[in-house]
C-alpha cells in the first residue's frame, strides 16, 4: 500500500488526526517505552507549529512535529519523532526525515532546525547534518542529546 504524506498547521488538523497522533505518540512514548509522562504538552497547537503525517491504508504509521521557530529563539524544533511498530525496518523514519527538513526549508527557509535526540540515535541524525550542541542530558529518565543542524546547511 502506497504512503499518505500529510503536513499542516494544527489549525487544519481534523480531531481525527489529532486524535491518531496522539494515540501514536501516546502508545510509543508512555505505553511501549514504559515512560510516564505529560504526552500531551501543550505545544501541539501553538503558533505556526505544523504537523507530518504518514498514513497507509487509513492508519497512521509516522509522524513528527515542527514547532514554531519565534517560540523557540527562531529554531524550528523538530519533536515527537515516531513510527508505529507495524512499520518500523521499512526505512520510513528516513523518508520521514527527509520530508521534515523540506518541509522547514519551505515553511521557515533559512533558519536553524533543532532537536533533543535520544542519545544512541546521535549517528542517526547526524547522517541529516544534525551536530550535538549539548551535553548528555536525562529527560524523562532516557538519556537525551540537543542537536542543531545550521540554516547554511545544504
Amino acid at each position: 500500500m502506497p504512503l499518505t504524506w500529510i503536513c499542516k498547521h494544527h489549525t487544519d488538523l481534523s480531531k481525527d488526526e489529532l486524535y491518531a497522533v496522539l494515540a501514536l505518540r501516546t502508545q510509543v512514548f508512555v505505553v511501549e517505552q514504559r515512560c510516564p509522562y505529560q504526552e500531551v504538552d501543550g505545544l501541539d497547537l501553538l503558533g505556526d507549529t505544523c504537523h507530518l503525517l504518514a498514513e497507509r491504508d487509513g492508519e497512521l504509521v509516522a509522524y513528527l512535529r515542527l514547532l514554531d521557530p519565534q517560540r523557540h529563539a527562531g529554531d524550528v524544533v523538530i519533536g515527537r519523532v515516531v513510527t508505529a511498530a507495524s512499520a518500523r525496518g521499512s526505512g520510513l523514519g528516513h523518508e520521514l526525515m527527509e520530508r521534515a527538513l523540506q518541509a522547514c526549508a519551505e515553511r521557515w527557509p533559512g533558519l536553524p532546525v533543532y532537536l533533543s535526540a535520544q542519545a544512541h540515535l546521535q549517528g542517526y541524525y547526524g547522517r541529516y547534518g544534525f551536530a550535538s550542541v549539548t551535553e548528555v542530558y536525562l529527560e524523562d529518565d532516557i538519556p537525551h542529546i540537543g542537536m542543531r543542524r545550521s540554516s547554511t546547511h545544504p
